[in-house]
């Protein structure tokens, strides 16, 4: 058996302005694999849409599908602007309740009704937390 040396070199820490640890690395100019692909792609890039447009117009209807997606924006669901009137004063497990109640009642769509009742409980975290923060501050004022 041959014997290894315990003693390893640890390459030093490069800092800007400092010479290099690898004088024989990479030469200046010299493009990364990476860079070397994405060149590729660029150049054959005219080519490949060309083949895509004529597979959509010849009836590929996924190549179609991907033309379209480029060209058209998809459409976003959008929610009707809706009157309604929340309690201010009132709990927020009152005013959730509120949302509820006009949904049944056919005033609010659901996904409003979620949308509502997720800014709801938004408030109610951001409440908890001041609650809390208010709670240490007393505590840590009686302690002194």
């Amino acid at each position: 058996m041959t014997e290894v040396s315990e003693t390893t070199v640890a390459a030093p820490k490069w800092v800007p302005g400092m010479k290099s640890p690898n004088p024989a690395g990479r030469p200046k100019g010299t493009l990364s694999k990476r860079d070397r692909v994405a060149q590729a792609l660029n150049d054959d890039a005219p080519e490949v849409v060309r083949k895509v447009i004529d597979a959509a117009l010849a009836g590929d209807m996924t190549a179609a599908g991907l033309v379209l997606s480029r060209i058209v924006p998809p459409i976003k669901a959008q929610a009707e602007r809706v009157q309604f009137e929340l309690s201010e004063g009132a709990p927020l497990s009152d005013q959730a309740s509120q949302i509820l109640q006009a949904v049944s009642e056919g005033k609010l769509d659901a996904d409003t009704a979620r949308i509502l009742i997720t800014c709801i409980q938004s408030v109610a975290g951001i409440r908890a937390v001041e609650d809390l923060e208010a709670r240490i501050i007393t505590l840590e004022a009686k302690q002194v």
